[in-house]
């Protein structure tokens, strides 16, 4: 990949060679597969039959061609920010007056995440919305990430992140804008929010950094809080204790050694394969497998964006990056932007709305009954709902809401 010294902003298009998949397809043949004791299903990571049957549609059945001409009817471009090649797709709305919005990913996400609301938040009048609710999409890849990668320094951490998207939309002539992310991406667009406030009008999150317990509710904060945050505070301190003892290796292992997981996960493709498919099982709301939550090929869409960029140890370098940065454990800073939060029931954490009302200027909050840490992939509609009725808020009332928790 090319590196300009400037900052002009170039056409990209996605077209990788036949000899990749060729390759790709052959790694698949001569996949060796491990021992698997019986009856454990999921409990010690990816059942083997469950690998095998995804390995084998991935390489007989799923249409990587197919999937790269969707998503090349993005516009896409790339342009170089603090050192950084930085991919982008920037679909502009036919409504003149549509807001911008930058929608940024997370681990072990990508672009290809937006896929299906790419099309209601743009062009809401051609998928029985309202004109109104239009909106100039910007979805980059972190950088690291997908076609941003790999990085070539160290330090790419989310404030970094947030200060190259700030510097993208600028380049873009977006004076006004806002920002939506869950995962990683709700980290980087709280930080946009943070550092530009003059310019971010609001966030929409689905995860909130840093607002989940961290320690065993006393008897003096549950007597604090009405009885609905004192069972979402003791259902959240549980699923962190739970995620602490059974589902927090892939981040300590990212966090402390990314370069030695990259040599597996970019030699074998069944492995960067398992290492992501596993996460779609345990964070999304799925019963047996992923596909109970998210379509097959939208998950190996996905997976091939790291497999064929190589970038399994870039991507994972930004938990090393974060947990040895200079900010590692204090609490974020405060906000002042309007912030909407959208809780979807099986995202990892419960996020606790007097936690987050700490350094957050929380003005509307929605609970879901279906859904999970892909809101984007699992629960289209509802998000597009939720970010449609809050940014109408703002454009109405200038709050983006009333404050107020919801049920939908």
């Amino acid at each position: 990949m090319t590196t300009s010294p400037d900052d002009s902003i170039r056409p990209f298009r996605i077209a990788i060679p036949d000899s990749d998949l060729d390759d790709l397809r052959l790694r698949l043949d001569l996949t060796r597969w491990p021992d698997e004791l019986p009856g454990v299903g999921w409990a010690y990571g990816v059942p083997r039959d469950y690998l095998r049957e995804l390995a084998h549609y991935w390489r007989h059945e799923y249409d990587w061609r197919a999937a790269e001409a969707r998503l090349n009817q993005w516009p896409q471009f790339m342009t170089t920010i603090d050192g950084a090649d930085i991919h982008f797709a920037h679909i502009r709305s036919p409504e003149p007056d549509a807001t911008p919005l930058i929608i940024t990913h997370g681990w072990p996400g990508s672009i290809v995440e937006f896929e299906h609301i790419a099309g209601p938040l743009t062009d809401p009048r051609s998928h029985g919305g309202d004109p109104a609710d239009a909106f100039h999409l910007v979805l980059p890849s972190i950088p690291g990430f997908g076609f941003s990668g790999p990085t070539r320094e160290r330090g790419w951490e989310y404030q970094r992140v947030g200060a190259a998207f700030a510097e993208l939309m600028q380049r873009l002539g977006y004076e006004r804008y806002g920002a939506q992310g869950g995962d990683w991406g709700s980290a980087v667009s709280r930080e946009l929010g943070r550092i530009r406030p003059d310019q971010v009008i609001g966030v929409h999150l689905n995860m909130i950094p840093g607002a989940g317990a961290t320690a065993e509710p006393t008897d003096e904060e549950l007597a604090a809080l009405s009885p609905a945050e004192q069972e979402r505070t003791r259902a959240s301190w549980a699923r962190m204790q739970a995620w602490s003892r059974e589902k927090q290796g892939y981040a300590d292992l990212q966090s402390t050694r990314p370069q030695t997981l990259a040599y597996a996960l970019t030699d074998s493709p069944v492995g960067q394969l398992a290492w992501i498919a596993e996460k779609f099982k345990e964070w999304t709301d799925s019963v047996d497998r992923p596909e109970d939550a998210v379509d097959r090929d939208h998950l190996l869409t996905n997976v091939m964006l790291y497999w064929l960029t190589g970038t399994a140890g870039s991507s994972g370098r930004i938990y090393y990056e974060r947990t040895h940065a200079s900010y590692s454990g204090q609490p974020p800073e405060p906000s002042p932007v309007p912030t909407a939060f959208a809780a979807f029931p099986h995202e990892n954490f419960v996020i606790l709305r007097h936690i987050a009302e700490r350094t957050n200027n929380i003005v509307r909050w929605t609970e879901f009954d279906r859904g999970g840490h892909f809101a984007a992939m699992e629960a289209p509609d509802l998000l597009i709902g939720d970010i449609r009725a809050f940014f109408r808020d703002l454009r109405n009332t200038g709050t983006g809401g009333d404050g107020k928790e919801t049920k939908a």
